[in-house]
């Protein structure tokens, strides 16, 4: 089972750079997207429901902002938009597939590197948000949650770690969250499952030469209930094309769908 996870940063924008035509070699089963930017009456289904796949976007109530979709090559046998908090929801950060046993979602944790303002609301959410995953942690189901999370959770995560310590995305708090969600083993960072390596990122900053010099941050994930810990093969980042400001990540699993 191949799943990809992308922040889009516009999915207009990814398409118009080449996006869909490279995902479609992918032999993908799922692909998560976030950041979609877009109405889906603003998108045409020939374009944006690509061929082969079931097509499911969760947008934001703000035209232009935020947005979750997912593209699943097997129709699911559910699918739920939102997580049911009225705020997080308007703003298109969760959707959920589910396949038997399986759940698959893309998500899109709020950023919060605008302002104090934005920060508190991520720190709301991140409040909110650790009893949810250990509620659902307990369930029994096999989850992998794929996307954005604004968050590099170690120094290797990010190339300029010291000094970004007091910047949104690595402030001590937000890491601390990442280290405690992790501290009872019930969910696992996948990618470091199968890769320890330094300089593994998935974003870079427009400014300066961030790209071309890889100073980047690792910000998205697939992270995973304990049960898929032996099921994890393989990961990449693929960084060949530059479709969106974030890289695509791939991972495989030993896991049926």
């Amino acid at each position: 089972m191949r799943i990809i996870t992308l922040n889009a940063n516009g999915i207009r924008s990814a398409e118009r750079k080449g996006f869909f035509n490279w995902m479609q070699q992918q032999n993908a089963d799922v692909v998560c997207i976030q950041e979609t930017k877009a109405q889906i009456n603003q998108l045409h289904p020939d374009i944006f429901c690509p061929s082969g796949y079931h097509c499911f976007y969760h947008d934001a109530d703000k035209k232009g902002y935020s947005g979750v979709a997912l593209y699943c090559r097997r129709q699911p046998d559910a699918v739920i938009s939102g997580i049911g908090w009225p705020d997080f929801d308007a703003e298109g950060r969760f959707i959920e597939a589910q396949f038997g046993n399986l759940s698959v979602i893309s998500l899109y944790l709020p950023s919060g590197s605008s302002g104090e303002a934005r920060q508190a609301i991520k720190f709301d959410c991140l409040d909110r948000f650790m009893p949810y995953l250990q509620g659902r942690a307990q369930t029994g189901r096999d989850i992998i949650i794929c996307g954005d999370w604004n968050i590099a959770h170690k120094e290797i995560d990010l190339k300029n770690w010291r000094g970004n310590q007091k910047n949104s995305g690595f402030l001590p708090e937000e890491r601390a969250w990442m280290t405690q969600l992790f501290a009872d083993g019930q969910w696992l960072d996948a990618f470091r499952l199968v890769n320890p390596e330094a300089e593994q990122y998935t974003w870079w900053s427009n400014r300066g030469q961030a790209w071309a010099k890889n100073v980047g941050w690792r910000i998205d994930y697939q992270i995973i209930t304990t049960s898929l810990k032996d099921e994890v093969k393989a990961a990449s980042i693929y960084k060949e094309e530059r479709f969106s400001d974030h890289a695509p990540l791939v991972m495989d699993y030993d896991y049926p769908l």
